[in-house]
């Protein structure tokens, strides 16, 4: 108990911080530092820590992630979880992305898994690899419909995060897979984590969501929930299933909370929304008694609050991102600086989906008020994919100059700029430099590669209108830039840059083509020379310099002073 006298019975165990999918609106491109894999709790760690909370009270134990089915250990873990039962472990539940689990399922039923949340946020195949950077629907779809027909899970619940202006649309759809399936569908309100690209304006609250489901189903009716849930329950009549919404961040659930949250590198978490933690993990490697981890949970639950902060004042700088806590939404990565979803998207996908025994809306239309005047120009109103309509534009001279840079080791540089020379004499060397040696003059065959590229770019950009370039400008040169303190050298001393300027008479611009130009080039030169300077290169800098022509006028990059001095 904490001390609000809420009973906590429920603890969610996150197994890891990997995950198989890389959703585009929870990764930043840089990707997330996870931890060293001897900081992540073992078997045994987990083993114990659960059985000490299920002696204590807890009745009910979620497995999360990450992605826990990517756990090497997972259906042996369950196993041992099942063997808790004894001292008062009732259910073991599971929540996964479904990329791998129909692999699995069987075992983990087998094993004792009684409850499955599947996360899905779009029932578009187009949709889901744009969102999650990765193919797999119909593997998601496949566990899905495993799981449905499984008669040894006692519940199957589809969550799915509604962002405004991205999958709202899909609501109904949503809701016709309960009409012959018991299944429960959760739509959760978009919450702010680290990283995670948050924007008051796209979450729709679950109030707004009811009142247009409302619309669309008048018969809509509010069904008894489960004790501590944390969704509001509804059916639409004659349906077998149910669905609910997840107010988080609208109406929160925090008086009949009764989580308790284990994160996969050993740290107890007693609310989702709070930055404050306690490494047991640390403890048990100290040697810890089972008594002295009491304590410590008792003290960390003494400090809950009484309910979260609201929307506006949640601690999201500070707070773990969702990856690395674990919990219903898909997982959220490390801080981003960059403004969430400038650009509102709308799509209304009318499309059928393959489940056995299930019957989805083909004709309901369903969408939120979203603001069109900004939009990405290669969707079409229905969210796929189009080619930007030129026929009206008219025919103009254009011009676009792109810039980047790949740094380079010094043994890279010398080779480059006087190949017949070496000043490096160890026969490892020798060898790496004759294999560089062997693929040509770098700077050359870089610069006919990138001139190709710009000629071919509508072939390696799927959505580019292919134009017939009047001329090519590829050059590539060495600099060398050492530090003003005493000739230091660092990682960024030698580089070669790349400028490229394309030029053309037509209806619509050329900046991919000297993209493409400067990409290619810079790519030519690491693959001649990754023999001698692999792992020390790096690739940076990309982007267009300056354009002319067209309805939105000139455009010149202003560079800071360090890079005007370059």
């Amino acid at each position: 108990f904490d001390s609000f006298n809420r009973r906590h019975d429920y603890l969610r165990i996150s197994l890891t911080e990997r995950c198989n999918l890389r959703c585009f609106y929870c990764m930043p491109s840089e990707g997330v530092e996870l931890s060293p894999s001897t900081n992540i709790l073992s078997d045994d760690e987990i083993i114990r820590l659960a059985a000490l909370f299920v002696k204590n009270g807890v009745t009910k134990i979620r497995l999360t992630g990450g992605e826990p089915t990517v756990r090497k250990s997972i259906v042996e873990l369950v196993g041992r979880l099942s063997e808790l039962r004894k001292f008062g472990l009732k259910s073991i539940a599971m929540t996964s992305n479904g990329l791998a689990l129909h692999r699995k399922l069987p075992k983990l039923v087998e094993n004792g898994l009684t409850h499955l949340n599947l996360s899905l946020d779009t029932l578009d195949p187009l949709k889901f690899e744009i969102m999650t950077r990765r193919p797999g629907h119909e593997a998601v779809l496949r566990s899905l419909d495993l799981a449905l027909k499984s008669t040894a899970l006692q519940s199957v619940k589809l969550n799915a995060v509604v962002i405004r202006g991205l999958n709202d649309s899909e609501v109904p759809q949503f809701l016709e897979l309960t009409k012959e399936n018991l299944l429960s569908v959760r739509f959760i309100e978009f919450m702010p984590f680290s990283g995670n690209k948050w924007d008051k304006r796209k979450m729709i609250s679950s109030s707004e969501l009811l009142s247009s489901v409302s619309a669309i189903y008048p018969g809509v009716f509010k069904v008894s929930d489960e004790v501590n849930d944390t969704a509001r329950s509804y059916k639409v009549p004659g349906y077998r299933g149910s669905f609910g919404f997840i107010s988080s961040m609208s109406d929160h659930f925090c008086g009949s909370c009764n989580r308790l949250r284990l994160t996969a590198d050993g740290q107890i978490k007693v609310c989702l929304f709070d930055s404050k933690e306690v490494s047991l993990k640390d403890l048990m490697r100290r040697g810890a008694s089972n008594e002295e981890l009491l304590r410590v949970i008792r003290g960390a639950l003494g400090l809950k609050k009484e309910k979260h902060a609201g929307m506006d004042d949640i601690d999201i700088v500070n707070n773990r991102p969702m990856i690395l806590i674990g919990d219903e939404p898909h997982q959220m990565f490390v801080r981003v600086k960059n403004p969430a979803f400038q650009t509102p998207l709308s799509f209304d996908r009318r499309k059928k989906t393959r489940l056995s025994g299930t019957r989805h809306a083909s004709t309901v239309s369903f969408s939120t008020s979203v603001s069109t005047q900004q939009r990405l120009t290669h969707l079409d109103d229905q969210g796929r994919p189009a080619m930007v309509d030129v026929s009206g534009k008219e025919i103009t001279q254009r011009s676009a100059t792109a810039q980047g840079r790949i740094y380079i080791p010094e043994i890279a540089y010398n080779l480059v700029r006087n190949p017949s020379k070496s000043t490096i004499a160890d026969t490892d060397t020798a060898v790496r430099r004759e294999r560089s040696r062997a693929k040509g003059d770098v700077l050359t065959v870089a610069q006919l590669a990138g001139i190709m590229a710009s000629k071919r770019t509508s072939d390696l950009i799927p959505l580019c209108h292919p134009i017939p370039l009047s001329h090519v400008s590829v050059e590539l040169s060495l600099e060398s830039r050492l530090s003003a303190i005493e000739n230091e050298k660092n990682d960024k001393t030698y580089s070669i840059i790349c400028r490229a300027t394309t030029t053309c008479d037509d209806k619509t611009g050329v900046e991919m083509e000297a993209l493409a130009a400067v990409s290619v080039s810079l790519l030519t030169v690491w693959d001649m020379l990754k023999a001698v300077a692999g792992k020390e290169m790096i690739i940076d800098e990309i982007c267009v310099m300056k354009k002319s022509g067209g309805k939105n006028g000139d455009f010149v990059r202003c560079l800071d002073e360090e890079e005007a001095s370059r």
